[in-house]
């Protein structure tokens, strides 16, 4: 018993003797007991700091556009009304895990800076390419299919999109506006002649847009000898100077001015000579010339055919578009409204916006690529207000599908819808 008790005390003396080091951290020199230096969760948060939110993935707008050329009038706004409806888009998070970026080239409205524009928007970062300059796809086109790279156009001729591939355009096809806006003028127009074909031409700059409409123009009326006969459409470098072009369409009933129209139309009635204009979105992006050069007395009740709906009407795109402008351009909105068309892009761009929206939710932000973009494409449609407006397809490269027809009056200087249907597009003569 003696040696056994003997052993225990020993322990006892050894654990103690590590022990007190211990204790004595313990005992402040109150007698108290000692406070943690830290919460376990806090020595937690030290070891294992918190992870970064992730970053937005960056997409990249490639704007190929006119900002100091002959054009620039019209373009500048357009541009405005892509910048201010990607803001919007990031503002709202319409597309979650995305920023949306938009970077511009001015490439002057001339042809021959189209394919160093867009190497310079590749080398800057474009993730696809955005153009309001209805020639750039026709040129640009040969690469972008080589490069399977996506352009979404504003406008664009047939040939830029038969057969199909990485060229879209989410505006007007100039030969269809064509053709369906003549259809329109034989069956409806209260001033088309009774009892002879209806004399029609037009001038124009080389602009592509305009040389794409004559061809439609021009199609239909020999589809049509006894509704048109076609004068001619006449096509010249960029000039203010229209002599001989007023005097070649001097007996039309029906002409097509030039795109950048206020000089075209001053020389024409100055003139003497009574033919109805007939236009298109193009020519109301130039309106603020119209205003500044008091020309709406001699525009009254030309005919106008948009692929949207007018400013002064109601409905979901416009007014999103005009709440967009009064929040991003106070100051501006009468000018800006007063330029014409050239705002209302922002309906075309949100469609676009939407498209690369449907190809991230598809993918995911991280996998997004011009593969992607192209595929949600062409399974795109929108239906505005009830009305199936909008579409491509698998092999379809244009998207508008449905056309209106306004009127233009000089007592109110604006133009007004005269036909409430909207008119199915018209392909072929």
């Amino acid at each position: 018993m003696g040696r056994s008790s003997s052993r225990t005390e020993n322990t006892v003396a050894v654990v103690l003797f590590f022990l007190l080091p211990l204790l004595a951290s313990c005992i402040n020199g109150n007698g108290d007991t000692a406070q943690p230096l830290a919460a376990p969760s806090e020595l937690a948060d030290e070891a294992v700091p918190p992870p970064e939110p992730e970053k937005d993935v960056v997409i990249t707008i490639g704007n190929l556009t006119d900002i100091t050329g002959p054009s620039s009038n019209a373009m500048t706004v357009i541009t405005m009304a892509l910048e201010d409806m990607v803001e919007y888009y990031n503002e709202q998070n319409l597309i979650p895990g995305v920023e949306l970026k938009v970077i511009s080239y001015d490439e002057q409205a001339d042809p021959s800076r189209d394919i160093a524009g867009y190497e310079w928007l590749k080398e800057s970062g474009a993730d696809l390419i955005f153009t309001p300059i209805p020639f750039v796809p026709t040129i640009l086109k040969p690469k972008i299919n080589k490069d399977e790279f996506m352009l979404f156009a504003f406008s664009g001729d047939t040939a830029t999109i038969e057969p199909p591939g990485y060229v879209f355009s989410l505006g007007t096809i100039p030969q269809h506006e064509a053709i369906t806006l003549l259809k329109w003028i034989a069956e409806n127009d209260p001033d088309f002649p009774a009892d002879r074909p209806a004399k029609i031409g037009g001038a124009a700059w080389t602009e592509g847009y305009s040389s794409s409409w004559f061809a439609g123009a021009e199609a239909y009326a020999k589809a049509h000898p006894d509704q048109f006969e076609w004068v001619g459409g006449y096509l010249t470098d960029f000039t203010f100077v229209w002599g001989a072009e007023v005097e070649a369409l001097k007996d039309c009933d029906y002409v097509y001015p030039s795109v950048v129209l206020h000089t075209f139309v001053r020389e024409y009635r100055a003139a003497g000579y009574t033919g109805k204009f007939i236009c298109t979105s193009a020519q109301t992006a130039f309106f603020g010339l119209i205003y500044d050069s008091n020309l709406w007395e001699e525009i009254d009740k030309s005919l106008f055919i948009l692929p949207a709906k007018w400013w002064n009407e109601e409905g979901t795109m416009i007014n999103v578009i005009r709440d967009l402008l009064n929040e991003k351009r106070p100051n501006d909105v009468e000018e800006i409204m007063q330029k014409g068309m050239g705002y209302l892009a922002g309906v075309i761009v949100d469609l676009m916006l939407s498209i690369i929206a449907n190809a991230v939710d598809a993918v995911g932000p991280e996998n997004f690529n011009s593969k992607a973009l192209h595929d949600a494409a062409e399974s795109f449609s929108r239906t505005i207000d009830g009305v199936p407006r909008y579409s491509f397809g698998e092999d379809k490269r244009w998207m508008i599908d449905l056309y209106a027809v306004y009127e233009a009056s000089s007592v109110d200087e604006d133009i007004f819808r005269i036909d409430p249907e909207w008119l199915p597009v018209v392909t072929t003569p």
